[in-house]
């Protein structure tokens, strides 16, 4: 019980942080999309996201911070194998589920309602 507890806080604080952006900072929703993707990644290079992770199970996974680590983490594990093409590669290979649901979900999005523009 007690995990689901700081799933809940460490992944509404996450929510916050972002909301604050939007209305304190009046950032886009991109650039604050841009933002919490680059701080993940950061963390993530750093080595502090995977503890956060363990410590909040899916407060930390399912924001999109996560992606950002996940990004660093697949660039970091490939580039120990084949170099700097790896950093390349490593980016795509283990990002590559999600960037593909977005891309398919989008398309049956645009089918199924009327896209604007």
């Amino acid at each position: 019980m007690e995990k689901f507890i700081w799933a809940f806080i460490v992944g509404g604080t996450i929510c916050v942080i972002g909301q604050l952006m939007m209305d304190v900072f009046k950032l886009t929703p991109a650039h604050t999309t841009s933002t919490l993707v680059v701080v993940g990644a950061i963390l993530g290079g750093l080595g502090l996201y995977d503890p956060l992770i363990k410590f909040a199970g899916a407060g930390a996974s399912v924001p999109i911070c996560s992606f950002g680590n996940a990004l660093v983490k697949g660039a970091l594990a490939e580039s120990e194998k084949h170099g700097i093409i790896g950093v390349l590669t490593g980016i795509f290979e283990i990002t590559s589920a999600g960037i593909s649901a977005a891309i398919i979900f989008g398309f049956m999005g645009s089918l199924v309602f009327k896209p604007k523009g």
